[in-house]
C-alpha cells in the first residue's frame, strides 16, 4: 500500500526510473534518504518567491535534489549587475526574462523535474492562487511588502516559509511555520521606515553570500521534505562572511501576531505596500515633500549655465566609481556637514537611484533649505538616458 509524505500528502509509490536511480545514487545510500526519501522528493513541489540571488542557489540545489516540482515566480528580465552573484543565469541570458533563463537552467541540469513559471508580480490578489498548491514556500524576496505578503499567505495557507535575506556581508535564514513556531511577523511586527533600509542596489551584497543564505534556503526546504533533522523553526540563523561566523537567536510565538496569534485580525491578504508605507514614499517624490527634476531637466539647467549644485550624497568609494563632478557629502554626513552647503542657491541632490538623496531632500527642507531638489533616478538614470559613456553599477 502506498504511504503518505505527512508534509505533502501525496503518493509516494512514485517509481524511479534506472537513470534516476544513478543521478540519485549518492541520496539513495544515506538510511536517512533512501528510496522512500527520495520518492518523497519526487512527489514533492517547491515555489521560488524570486529567481535572483536567493533563488538561484535555491532553485538549483532544489532542483539537483530532485524535488519533483519547481515553481517560480519572477517578472524581472536578467541584466549585466545581476551576473555578480544570480548564478541560475549567463552572460547570454542578458534581456531575457529570469523566469526563462531559470526554467532553462533548471531543466538542463535536471530533466525529470516540472517546471511551473508564473512571470507576474505576486499581489495580494493572486498570492493565495499561487501558493496553494505547493508544499514549501521560499522566500527570495528583496523588499518588505512582499514579505509580508509571503508570510501572510503562508500562515494562511499553512505553509512553511523558508526565509531568507541578504545585505552586504551578512545573512539571516529561518523557517517559519505557524503550526510550529513563529511567523516573520512574530519577529518584525512592523515594517521599518521607507528608506531606512537600504536595497542591495543601494548598499551593495558580496556576490557570494547569497549562495551561502540561499543553499541553506534549500537544505531546509529539503529536510521539510523528507521529515528529517533540526529544521529551523523558532531559530533565526545569522551568519557573517566578513568574520566567517555563523550564530542563532532562538525566536518565540507572539500571542499578540495579527496574523498567527491566539486572536488573529488578518484573515485575509491585504495592500502590502500601504502596511509598508511604499505607496506613501511613491507619492513624495511628486510632492512639495520631494520636490524633484528629471535627469533631462538637470541637463538643460546645466546646459543653460544656470548656478546648480550638485549635492552628492554617496559613500566616497561610490564616488570614486562614477561621478557627474558633484560636492560629495555622503548622507551620514550631512546633518554635520550642512553648514558647508548655501541655502541661497540651487541645489539638486543625487545618489544612485534616487532614495538616499530623497531623504537628504527631506532633511535640507526641515533644516529651511527652500531651493532643493532631488535628481530622480540618480546618476544610473543620468548614466543611462544623458551620458553612457558613464558606467552604471
Amino acid at each position: 500500500m502506498a504511504s503518505q509524505s505527512p508534509r505533502t500528502g501525496m503518493i509516494e509509490d512514485l517509481q524511479l526510473s534506472r537513470d534516476e536511480i544513478r543521478r540519485y545514487g549518492r541520496h539513495l545510500i544515506m538510511p536517512e534518504v533512501g528510496l522512500s526519501g527520495q520518492q518523497k522528493l519526487k512527489a514533492a513541489s517547491v515555489l521560488l518567491i524570486g529567481a535572483g540571488g536567493l533563488g538561484s542557489p535555491a532553485a538549483l540545489y532544489a532542483a539537483a535534489a530532485g524535488v519533483g516540482k519547481i515553481g517560480i515566480v519572477d517578472f524581472d528580465v536578467v541584466e549585466l549587475s545581476n551576473l555578480q552573484r544570480q548564478i541560475i543565469h549567463s552572460t547570454a541570458s542578458i534581456g531575457r526574462s529570469k523566469l526563462d533563463s531559470a526554467a532553462d537552467r533548471i531543466r538542463s541540469l535536471n530533466p525529470y523535474v516540472e517546471v511551473q513559471p508564473f512571470e507576474v508580480q505576486l499581489t495580494s490578489e493572486n498570492g493565495l492562487d499561487i501558493l496553494r498548491d505547493f508544499d514549501v514556500i521560499i522566500d527570495g524576496t528583496d523588499n518588505f511588502p512582499t514579505r509580508y505578503l509571503v508570510n501572510d499567505a503562508c500562515v494562511l495557507l499553512g505553509k512553511p516559509n523558508v526565509y531568507g535575506s541578504i545585505f552586504r556581508f551578512e545573512g539571516q535564514a529561518s523557517v517559519f511555520d505557524a503550526k510550529r513556531g513563529p511567523c516573520y511577523r512574530c519577529l518584525y511586527p512592523e515594517p521599518p521606515p521607507p528608506g531606512l533600509v537600504p536595497s542591495c542596489a543601494e548598499g551593495g551584497v558580496l556576490g557570494l553570500l547569497p549562495g551561502i543564505v540561499g543553499t541553506i534556503q534549500a537544505t531546509e526546504a529539503v529536510k521539510i521534505i523528507l521529515g528529517i533533522g533540526d529544521v529551523l523553526y523558532g531559530r533565526l540563523l545569522l551568519f557573517d562572511a566578513l568574520s566567517m561566523q555563523f550564530r542563532q537567536m532562538k525566536l518565540r510565538k507572539n500571542p499578540e501576531c495579527p496574523v498567527c496569534g491566539d486572536h488573529p485580525t488578518i484573515r485575509k491578504l491585504i495592500d502590502y505596500e500601504a502596511f509598508c508605507g511604499v505607496t506613501v514614499q511613491q507619492a513624495d517624490v511628486g510632492d512639495s515633500a520631494v520636490p524633484h527634476v528629471s535627469v533631462h531637466q538637470l541637463k538643460e539647467l546645466l546646459d543653460r549655465g544656470d548656478d546648480v549644485v550638485l549635492l552628492d550624497v554617496r559613500e566616497p568609494h561610490e564616488y570614486d566609481l562614477v561621478n557627474i563632478s558633484g560636492y560629495l557629502i555622503p548622507l551620514g554626513d550631512l546633518p554635520k556637514r550642512v553648514n558647508e552647503l548655501d541655502s541661497s542657491r540651487q541645489i539638486v541632490v543625487l545618489c544612485h537611484h534616487g532614495s538616499r538623496s530623497a531623504m537628504a531632500v527631506r532633511f535640507l527642507k526641515q533644516m529651511g533649505f527652500t531651493k532643493v531638489a532631488n535628481l530622480a533616478g540618480g546618476i544610473d538614470q543620468w548614466a543611462a538616458d544623458i551620458d553612457s559613456n558613464l558606467p552604471r553599477y
